[in-house]
């Protein structure tokens, strides 16, 4: 059995004025794409709603508070790095009054792998034919509603 590294994340549920969620499109070279919310690992000492808000503002260009934490899930997955994690996501849902987004601030990885970014309506999830996660976003949204 493989052990697995604990990775605490923030994750971020960004609604737009038309109330369509943000996703990422990654491409990785060792599986099929996926898409997945902004967001991702804490830094070192760094709390779940200050890295929500770095997060936000990295890969999407957008400065605010994020908010309460809304939900949670604990998963088990292999990251891009291919580190086996035991990963504690929390995630915080924003409404932003724009759709407009900025990359600028990605990653060399982020760059490389996220080249894509779409809104989605809730009626597009259901019926997506690439994997998108969270798994059950269609139903944290509804939740939300």
């Amino acid at each position: 059995m493989t052990s697995r590294a604990q990775r605490p994340a923030a994750r971020i549920l960004l609604l737009d004025p038309a109330d369509r969620v943000l996703l990422f499109r990654f491409t990785p070279a060792d599986r099929p794409p996926f898409w997945c919310t902004p967001g991702g690992a804490l830094d070192p000492g760094e709390a779940y709603a200050a890295a929500a808000r770095r997060e936000l503002f990295e890969e999407c260009g957008i400065a605010v508070d994020c908010g309460p934490e809304v939900a949670q899930r604990v998963v088990e997955f292999t990251t891009l790095e291919q580190v086996p994690v035991l990963a504690d996501e929390r995630y915080f849902l924003v409404r932003t009054s724009t759709n407009v987004i900025d990359t600028s601030n990605h990653t060399a990885l982020e760059q490389r792998v996220m080249r894509e970014w779409r809104w989605f309506t809730r009626s597009e999830l259901a019926g997506w034919p690439e994997a998108i996660f969270p798994e059950d976003l269609p139903q944290m949204l509804e939740q939300l509603a």
